[in-house]
């Protein structure tokens, strides 16, 4: 029985430059690498995944191993990130590492379309931003790349360091630090750490000349992280100081933004429409002009790019109905979003506004103090009707009945929701339908 090291599982990745982890998507001439899940073991399909195509499986089970296509290995997650670290190691371009609590996704597809104006661009696909997700990532630059965006996502601390023992990064950006994962993080603290883990990867990488940090100006909290670190290599972004590389400002928000900003460098000012809505998107956008400044890019290009940028995947998407202008934000929701998004709905100019908000996971023990906190928040913003759903809102509404008027329904599932809906149909309104991921609320958009 042979055990396969890295260096030689490295030589077979550059005759086999694809990896494939799914039966179903097998890429012909590929790696297949056998992960395990909490329901499944892919060793069991190693067989299966020659068949459909891959020249080698990489595998962890010796059970299953028939002849020299099947390659053992002691962990096959393990090997798959260490093959991606190795190959890190013989790229020489660089990498933006980006992590925060809210906007990650957003602003790597902003950075990315910016950057591909200009450069061969590699970025993280969709959300692919975890320990399976990132070296994934890696492994799919090649040399014809000069530039990579690799996006960290963590719900626990020490990951984001993990990560970027990964990806090595070059540049880096946090968004924000927010109330996300509390359960993982063990409080907001914990998030403050366990992000600010990017910084001290940059850090580290000062003596090499690299270690750049993209830091939002107009954020406390990671001026703060940033100082308690002495990082040296800073560039600023943000709104109204003329010491950043860059200062913007939005100048419409109808709902799409448009954006004023200024190289300071240059002493030059563009203005940008964009196809994004909120306000919270300011910084988001800011930084991927910051990126394209520093990274050499015209002002042209770089509009270029922020213009061709459109949402996705429930992301701060406007959706156009017969009667409703539908603000579609529910991929994922925390605290720190919901606020930010109930005070942009606040602020746009619309006849009749509607907030339906759905529970927010993954709070731990703080779920029920940070559900009233946004209820409270919804609760004071000119709108014209709130609706509640989920468990979580439900038992936090109940708790502060007296204080509530009637504006605000309650539906402890999305299915007690859809039903009265259906019954009281929503017109001629700008709804905004916010939830975590789980709470599933796409179901909605039917309705209007």
């Amino acid at each position: 029985m042979i055990i396969m090291i890295t260096e030689d599982l490295y030589k077979l990745f550059l005759q086999h430059p694809h990896i494939s982890t799914d039966t179903r998507k097998i890429a012909a001439g590929s790696l297949f690498f056998a992960l395990k899940g909490d329901k499944f073991d892919a060793n069991t399909f190693a067989k299966q995944a020659l068949e459909a195509g891959a020249a080698y499986v990489i595998l962890d089970n010796p059970a299953y191993r028939l002849n020299k296509r099947y390659i053992l290995v002691d962990d096959v997650l393990t090997a798959l990130q260490g093959l991606a670290r190795y190959h890190r190691r013989q790229l020489n371009i660089p990498v933006i590492g980006l992590t925060g609590t809210n906007g990650k996704t957003t602003t790597k597809e902003l950075i990315s379309s910016v950057l591909l104006q200009h450069f061969k661009t590699q970025a993280t696909q969709g959300n692919l931003n975890n320990h399976i997700g990132v070296p994934l990532t890696i492994l799919t630059i090649d040399s014809s790349h000069e530039i990579a965006v690799i996006e960290m996502g963590a719900n626990h601390q020490k990951e984001i360091e993990f990560l970027c023992s990964i990806a090595q990064p070059t540049q880096g950006l946090i968004t924000n630090v927010g109330k996300a994962h509390l359960e993982g993080f063990g409080g907001v603290e914990g998030v403050k750490k366990g992000k600010g883990e990017l910084y001290d990867f940059l850090k580290k990488s000062e003596r090499l000349e690299r270690g750049v940090a993209f830091v939002n100006s107009n954020d406390t909290v990671l001026l703060e992280m940033e100082q308690a670190r002495g990082l040296k290599n800073v560039v600023f972004y943000g709104a109204g100081d003329e010491q950043n590389l860059i200062t913007g400002k939005i100048v419409e928000n109808s709902p799409l933004l448009t954006l004023q900003w200024t190289n300071n460098q240059a002493s030059k000012t563009s203005t940008v429409k964009t196809q994004l809505t909120g306000a919270y998107n300011l910084d988001n956008i800011l930084a991927a002009i910051c990126i394209g400044v520093y990274f050499g890019l015209t002002d042209d290009e770089i509009n270029k790019g922020v213009e061709g940028y459109q949402p996705k995947n429930n992301r701060s998407q406007i959706v156009k109905t017969q009667t409703n202008t539908l603000i579609c934000d529910y991929y994922n929701a925390n605290p720190s979003s919901m606020f930010v998004a109930i005070e942009n709905i606040g602020k746009l100019d619309a006849k009749r506004k509607v907030l339906i908000l759905g529970d927010m996971f993954e709070m731990g023990d703080e779920a029920a103090a940070e559900h009233t906190s946004v209820i409270k928040k919804a609760m004071g913003t000119p709108v014209d009707e709130r609706i509640f759903i989920g468990k979580d809102f439900s038992e936090a509404g109940k708790a502060m009945d007296y204080r509530l008027s009637t504006m605000d329904t309650f539906y402890p599932t999305a299915e007690d929701a859809i039903n009265a809906l259906k019954a009281n149909p929503i017109k001629n309104s700008t709804i905004l339908i916010k939830g975590s991921r789980g709470m599933a609320l796409e179901r909605l958009v039917e309705l209007f």
